[in-house]
């Protein structure tokens, strides 16, 4: 029982007579609407237009933060995107490499644009955009990408694993709720989802403890194709040796997701 003190009174008052002070039960409903659009790089393979009854692995690469803006050219800096661009500044060792990406894979590189990072909704609808217009081989569909791209990737693909044979996450990181508070009927396909992930040992940016505890957690929830990376001397590019890698391209055309949605 409350009690209000007036002019020295004492008056009772019952509980229901102070409601402004409590909690009431309400409802929210509304439809809410968003329009997505990306710039992009797209790479076909060499034989994509003599081959037409082909279906082809795509690769779809996620930059870092350095390259968002509207110069699309500045997603060729780093990563597949600038192998592509087959320039004189590649080592020797990417230059090695250059064929078994351009002759074995569809390559899409979008542009976050400038002061926004990787939206989920956004890389998807690119993604079935490509695979609405393209011969994509839906079983062998990869993603991969660098620091903040790499963060993108453990995103949408952890979130979205059916979508994907493998991706290949490089000094990223995530959010572990995402992936504790997943949608149960997605954990086969996490389960066997395809993960490298790579990173630096010294990397000054995003620490390596970023990677280490995602690969962790997965491998406690049965991810069982997984592995991490480290290079020891490493700080925060640990994305051009990794890209130099022809073992990485071999890997990722072993992968196929063969069944659920991302297969059809």
């Amino acid at each position: 029982m409350r009690h209000l003190f007036l002019a020295g009174a004492v008056i009772a008052a019952p509980l229901a007579a102070v409601a402004a002070e409590g909690q009431t039960s309400r409802a929210f409903e509304s439809k809410v609407t968003k329009t997505v659009s990306y710039r992009y790089l797209q790479a076909l393979p060499r034989d994509y237009d003599s081959a037409a009854d082909r279906r082809w692995p795509l690769l779809l690469f996620l930059h870092g933060a350095g390259e968002r803006g509207s110069d699309l050219q500045r997603v060729t800096k780093h990563g597949p995107a600038k192998l592509l661009e087959r320039g004189a500044g590649l080592s020797p060792a990417e230059a090695a490499v250059v064929p078994r990406l351009a002759d074995n894979f569809i390559v899409i590189s979008p542009q976050c644009p400038a002061d926004t990072v990787w939206d989920d909704d956004a890389v998807l609808a690119l993604l079935d955009r490509a695979r609405a217009e393209l011969r994509v081989d839906p079983a062998r569909i990869y993603l991969t990408g660098l620091s903040m791209g790499g963060y993108g990737t453990w995103s949408v693909g952890l979130k979205h694993p059916e979508r994907f044979a493998a991706i290949v996450p490089i000094c990223g990181g995530g959010t572990l709720i995402s992936v504790l508070l997943s949608d149960p009927s997605r954990k086969a396909a996490l389960q066997s989802l395809g993960i490298w992930a790579f990173h630096g040992a010294k990397d000054p940016t995003v620490p390596l403890s970023e990677s280490e505890r995602l690969v962790a957690l997965l491998r406690r929830g049965g991810v069982k194709d997984i592995q991490l990376t480290t290079y020891p001397e490493a700080k925060h590019d640990s994305w051009t040796e990794t890209y130099a890698n022809p073992e990485l391209y071999a890997w990722l055309l072993r992968h196929e997701r063969l069944s659920g949605p991302g297969a059809k």
